[in-house]
């Protein structure tokens, strides 16, 4: 299964685009929709190499999500996507969301997702407004099919 169009945007729309080298909330250097891979200050990138790095940074995720021989509908798998493009795989792996997922309890797995919702800042882990709000999308994408 791959992420669809609708959750490609779905993405796309909390991750926003930057042409041009920034450091983000953590501190981390990222450009095109939240690419981190190799990025260097002063990097500019054209609007194929942010689609590029955006579907080549997909399929990890994909295939993790493929990995847990889940049946899940198109919405299910889309917010999970979307959830560990901006976790990442191994933290993924090593979530109780997953443990849950792995065990066929959907509704227990969609209400881990409000967990994650901070982010490493001056280096304290602290509520960030946007990840709550990514969050609850994704846990109403993944219960209801609702791409808002």
């Amino acid at each position: 299964m791959k992420t669809s169009p609708a959750g490609r945007i779905f993405i796309q729309k909390f991750e926003g685009l930057r042409l041009i080298a920034y450091k983000d909330i953590a501190n981390i250097w990222t450009i095109g929709y939240g690419h981190t891979k190799g990025v260097e200050e002063g990097q500019v990138i054209d609007l194929v190499q942010a689609e590029e790095f955006f579907t080549s940074d997909l399929l990890p995720g994909e295939e993790a999500i493929t990995a847990t021989k889940n049946y899940l509908l198109q919405f299910e798998f889309d917010a999970l996507s979307s959830f560990i493009f901006n976790i990442g795989v191994n933290r993924f792996k090593k979530s109780t969301l997953f443990r849950y997922l792995y065990s066929k309890d959907y509704l227990k797995a969609a209400d881990e997702l409000p967990k994650w919702n901070k982010a490493r800042v001056k280096g304290e882990l602290r509520p960030v407004s946007g990840l709550t709000r990514r969050r609850s999308a994704e846990r109403n994408l993944f219960l209801r099919g609702i791409y808002d």
